[in-house]
């Protein structure tokens, strides 16, 4: 849960004034946590609960009511545009979204969940509240699959594989070629498999997140998913987490620990 939510905030001071490099401080006065965190912690709240025997209707209803509960919350977090048009409307609708909306909020479902299968079905639920567009649906299940593989200590090409397999996303590229002509890009089908690459091509869970930032794109949502599937596969520091701490409210810190507590220390 940190691995995304220490992302966000990593990246969250260079969202709209990008930077093409990775020396940068990882934490600064101007950084906070935004959407991608609010999200992330609400969807991992309703994993909290006891969901053994829910069908695919409970599990939307019950994502559904977190995401606009923690949203009307943090009403200021940095919402699209026809996200926050969501959280106002009195019967919500998903609204075919392909926005990389749905694979930074779906860290929880690759830990909570007990096998691959389980956890692209719940990253896909995770998901459809909001972002039904096959891409936006696909977002969401290769973040999910890529932190599900790196808990169970599956090497990085066997991750490369499975996603390029199973997703159709090009990860052969590598950063460098990437980053002269990349923009700022908020679909899952222009951002997510950089993201991953950014993981890829990390030598820890630093930096994984600089890899991400450096893109110079949707820096805080890409170092959100890169994030956390580098907390799956590195661990991240302590001096990171006592340093973070300072940026996190208090309400998000605690789902965070009930999360780490129910889920993460039994890897």
């Amino acid at each position: 849960m940190y691995g995304a939510v220490i992302g966000d905030i990593a990246g969250s001071r260079h969202e709209f004034a990008p930077i093409k490099k990775k020396d940068f401080r990882l934490f600064h006065r101007k950084c906070r946590v935004t959407d991608d965190s609010v999200m992330t912690i609400a969807a991992a709240e309703v994993l909290l609960k006891d969901f053994g025997t829910w069908d695919d209707e409970r599990f939307i209803k019950e994502f559904t009511e977190s995401y606009r509960a923690w949203g009307n919350k943090y009403p200021h977090a940095g919402y699209g545009g026809r996200f926050r048009q969501w959280l106002g409307e009195d019967s919500p609708e998903a609204y075919g979204s392909y926005g990389n909306g749905s694979a930074m909020r779906v860290s929880a479902a690759g830990w909570a969940a007990d096998s691959l299968e389980e956890t692209r079905r719940i990253a896909r639920l995770t998901a459809l509240p909001t972002h039904d567009h096959p891409e936006g649906i696909k977002g969401a299940e290769a973040a999910a699959a890529a932190i599900f593989m790196a808990r169970k200590g599956s090497g990085k090409d066997d991750i490369r594989e499975y996603v390029e397999e199973e997703f159709g996303y090009d990860l052969c590229r590598s950063l460098d070629e990437i980053r002269p002509g990349y923009s700022f890009d908020v679909t899952c089908q222009g951002s997510v498999p950089e993201a991953i690459i950014a993981f890829l091509e990390g030598r820890d869970y630093e930096d994984t997140v600089r890899n991400a930032v450096s893109l110079g794109g949707d820096s805080d949502t890409q170092a959100a998913i890169a994030g956390a599937i580098a907390e799956a596969y590195f661990g991240i520091p302590g001096q990171i987490i006592y340093e973070a701490k300072e940026f996190i409210p208090e309400d998000m810190q605690e789902v965070i620990d009930a999360f780490r507590d129910k889920f993460m220390d039994q890897d």
